[in-house]
């Protein structure tokens, strides 16, 4: 089942690194904070490197100046996730989550069956808005589409 506004975030674990490899609950993630949490089928994929986690790169100081943290996710291990945010100049505090065996993906039933291109399970392309552990908004684009959750839609999307 798809995740609604109005339903909490699942809990589970996903990975980070920062000092080290982290674990971290998504309840601790995601409780007391407004979070736009957005999520990419692969790092290193053509349109996610070139489009999606850009915006979100680009326009990280405006969601910040209306007190709204930003996580990016995908089903892939957090040193490739490291590597890409890397690669990207990703900024402190852009917040890079490894959901490595899609265990929230699938929580929040977004996954996609990404086999045929050899990938295997992956995230579907999405936003949420998340209000101290709540979903307020989703956004989930359809298959090959790039027009709901970028960071442009999100912040004319987002209340005041």
């Amino acid at each position: 089942m798809t995740i609604h506004v109005g339903d909490r975030i699942p809990e589970v674990t996903l990975k980070r690194i920062r000092e080290g490899l982290e674990t971290i609950d998504t309840q601790a993630l995601f409780d007391g904070r407004k979070v736009v949490l957005f999520a990419v089928p692969g790092a290193f994929t053509p349109t996610c490197s070139a489009r999606h986690l850009p915006g979100y790169v680009e326009h990280f100081e405006q969601f910040r100046s209306r007190g709204i943290e930003v996580f990016c996710m995908a089903v892939n291990d957090p040193f490739v996730m490291q590597a890409w945010a890397k690669s990207q100049s990703v900024p402190d505090g852009l917040m890079m989550l490894s959901d490595g065996n899609g265990d929230f993906t699938r929580a929040l039933g977004l996954e996609m069956d990404a086999s045929g291109s050899g990938m295997g399970m992956r995230s579907r392309r999405f936003a949420l808005y998340v209000d101290n552990g709540t979903v307020r908004g989703v956004h989930v684009e359809e298959p090959g589409r790039f027009e709901v959750s970028s960071a442009e839609y999100m912040l004319a999307h987002l209340p005041e």
